[in-house]
């Protein structure tokens, strides 16, 4: 079945934000949300939009800002590369910066049909240099998007509601679990930082091999490619596979480490990410690694580390460009509480881990069923 189209111009206003005030005493807890480009990625992802900077209506209208109603849908129409593809609809009304663009609904169109279309029908599609990546507002105005009867629109709206709804629950279970692990850790061992047990405490070079990982050299053949996989810090705290591998002349150039081995991202704008090796890995010079002695579990060892998260960061951020040497990074000092309680706490966390891989695989289908929905929907065959 075909569907009616129409063009954004023709069914809504498609207007822009304007520049956001900046003197940071202009914005307040209370008032009207400010919704900047870097909102987005939060708000999709489930946070309120009270969690926002607010702005009075009077320092709003001193800067000549307008006030979008509910139902506005918004998304990035310039510097996209951290916000490129997000959608979002206000749930109360709001003030929108100018690198937004801002549908606003009239009565032909439902405001969550129109959501949904644009997910679909993404505006991403209209940039036309990649090299300096904007959507210019008429370019939105004559995007067309499927229209069918404003019944229609509803009914179809509320089913890939339904399917959205029960994938946000998925997400939420799984935010919950990681809140859980570090809730048993502080169960059973307190708050390392200031050590609240007052467990025994040893540095970090005292307690396993500290190492500081390297890159093969690219000009070189035979380095990339291979069986090891090859760890930087964009792989840390994520549930993806390593995107990169190295053989094994190519792991001889770098460094690696065993499986369990806790990774730490020591330079840069992400210093303070972590993770665990899923098995011997190699991995650049951004990271820094221990490979944990027998004093210390390699569960206890990443749990224990994440605590100490902000210390890096401030110790790392004495120069320009964050970055925390090998050498400091081993003095950090932990608690070390006896190993029969550290795997009392691996324990828990392999039955945490074994919830958290059946709740993604979960979330998979429900992404694959949305899709489908998502599809379907806009063919005419929902």
């Amino acid at each position: 079945m075909s569907l009616a189209t129409a063009s954004l111009g023709e069914i809504a206003e498609v207007a822009a934000g304007g520049g956001a005030p900046q003197n940071a005493d202009a914005f307040t807890a209370e008032g009207t949300p400010f919704i900047r480009a870097g909102s987005l990625n939060p708000l999709v992802n489930g946070a309120s939009e009270s969690t926002l900077e607010h702005l009075t209506d009077e320092v709003a209208k001193e800067h000549g800002l307008r006030k979008f109603p509910r139902d506005t849908v918004v998304f990035a129409k310039s510097g996209m590369s951290a916000t490129k593809g997000h959608i979002y609809r206000l749930r109360d009304e709001a003030y929108v910066v100018n690198h937004l663009a801002a549908i606003v609904p009239t009565e032909r169109v439902v405001p969550e049909f129109l959501e949904h279309s644009l997910r679909v029908f993404s505006p991403v599609r209209l940039i036309q240099d990649a090299a300096y990546p904007s959507v210019r507002l008429s370019d939105v105005a004559t995007m067309k998007i499927p229209l069918p009867p404003l019944a229609e629109q509803r009914r179809r709206a509320d089913v890939l509601d339904r399917a959205e709804a029960l994938r946000a629950k998925r997400r939420a279970a799984l935010g919950q679990l990681d809140s859980l692990t570090q809730s048993l850790f502080l169960d059973l061992f307190g708050d390392p930082r200031p050590n609240t047990k007052s467990w025994p405490v040893k540095s970090l070079k005292d307690l396993g091999k500290v190492k500081t990982g390297g890159t093969p050299p690219g000009a070189k053949p035979g380095m990339f490619g291979g069986p090891i996989p090859f760890v930087t810090p964009g792989d840390l705290e994520s549930d993806e596979p390593v995107k990169r591998t190295v053989t094994e002349e190519g792991a001889a150039e770098a460094e690696t480490v065993r499986a369990g081995a806790a990774l730490v991202c020591c330079i840069g704008a992400t210093i303070g990410k972590m993770g665990k090796a899923a098995q011997r890995s190699a991995f650049n010079q951004q990271l820094n690694a221990v490979e944990w002695a027998t004093g210390v579990d390699d569960d206890y060892g990443l749990g224990v580390l994440r605590f100490f998260k902000p210390q890096i960061a401030t110790w790392g951020a004495s120069t320009t460009l964050p970055i925390l040497k090998k050498s400091s990074f081993e003095k950090i000092e932990i608690p070390v509480p006896p190993i029969s309680l550290q795997r009392e706490f691996a324990r828990r966390v392999t039955a945490v881990e074994a919830l958290k891989t059946a709740q993604r695989a979960s979330l998979a289908e429900l992404d694959a069923l949305f899709a489908t929905l998502q599809h379907r929907a806009f063919r005419g065959e929902l």
